[in-house]
């Protein structure tokens, strides 16, 4: 247990590092945009007046509002001990809204897309990956080179595609958004059929992507393990095939827990992606309008939400390879 307090610490330590620095940048990176969003607010609010005294005040009004008249030091402990209060301001494209409301809004979608997503792939890629392994054949030679040339796809790609062939030309299901343009959220069975028709693309856009790759890493990993001398010599002491598999893509699995807490920040990545070319309506699209909009409260926010959910996602993956893995804790305990 000593050793995996020690591990559990480590890993901790980089989460709070990685976290103080992915918080600087999302402060800052949005400030160094060029151009004034403040200014395209008051052109909105100051539509059809001439008196540029009137104009000037309502600028100075909203600066003075976002704040954007202070010091960029004084800025970011504003900024600080409102994220602390869990307060991130006004959002500038969709003022009077609160930037709170917006990511409120949106967060639910994305969740609500990208877990199931990412957990399916995981599943479906090491179950066709170990049984290509253990059968070969006729099975591999087809997997193999399908999944490679999946992988291969970028997610922009495969969502491309998805819509073009299910969308465009089959028209199965519907182009973009989360629901009909016709209907209120509800949870009515109208609207939760429409949610679902809208969420397929999407959803196997992401899979489709995800999949190959875990079916070429666990193939790899099964073959290893099922060439490796503890597995002739159970063979040889007359313990059952069934057995030794389960023991088998037991370890397989190991490498492919840690790899897909390397590659959860290029997954989440590639699915906000996907989110914006269906135009659904979660954190993806959401960071898409703030950054057209210039709007460098929401895109603070968005990002940083996106961020501490990876990171956690990340930590969660790591301590659970820490308690499944055995070695771990005799490395620490040296």
């Amino acid at each position: 247990m000593k050793g995996y307090r020690r591990y559990f610490l480590n890993k901790l330590g980089w989460f709070a590092i990685t976290f103080v620095f992915a918080f600087l940048l999302n402060f800052i990176l949005p400030r160094l945009m060029p151009g004034d969003p403040v200014a395209a607010i008051v052109a909105r609010q100051a539509q059809g007046m001439s008196n540029s005294t009137g104009v000037q005040a309502i600028y100075e009004q909203y600066t003075e509002l976002f704040g954007t008249n202070k010091p960029m030091l004084e800025q970011f402990f504003i900024y600080v001990n409102n994220v602390l209060h869990g307060d991130f301001g006004f959002s500038f494209s969709q003022y009077p809204r609160r930037v709170s409301d917006v990511i409120g809004s949106a967060i639910g979608w994305t969740i609500m897309l990208q877990l199931p997503a990412i957990i399916v792939a995981w599943i479906l890629g090491n179950a066709l990956g170990a049984l290509a392994a253990y059968r070969k054949g006729g099975f591999d030679k087809v997997l193999m080179p399908a999944s490679l040339f999946i992988s291969s796809f970028p997610p922009f790609g495969m969502a491309i595609i998805v819509l073009v062939v299910f969308a465009v030309q089959l028209r199965w299901f519907p182009t973009s958004g989360g629901y009909g343009f016709d209907l209120i959220p509800s949870w009515t069975p109208n609207f939760l059929g429409s949610m679902f028709i809208h969420y397929q693309l999407p959803f196997w856009s992401i899979v489709l992507v995800l999949i190959g790759g875990q079916a070429i890493g666990m193939r790899s990993m099964a073959i290893y393990e099922l060439n490796a001398d503890y597995v002739k010599f159970s063979r040889f002491m007359g313990i059952k095939d069934g057995k030794i598999v389960g023991y088998v893509f037991r370890n397989a699995m190991l490498p492919q827990v840690t790899g897909l807490a390397l590659a959860i920040g290029t997954v989440v990545g590639g699915a906000l992606i996907a989110e914006i070319i269906f135009s659904y309506p979660g954190l993806g699209t959401t960071l898409l309008n703030a950054v057209t909009g210039q709007d460098y409260p929401l895109i603070s926010a968005t990002t940083l939400i996106i961020t501490v959910m990876v990171l956690i996602a990340n930590f969660t993956l790591e301590i659970l390879y820490g308690f499944i893995d055995p070695r771990i804790k005799a490395t620490q305990s040296d």
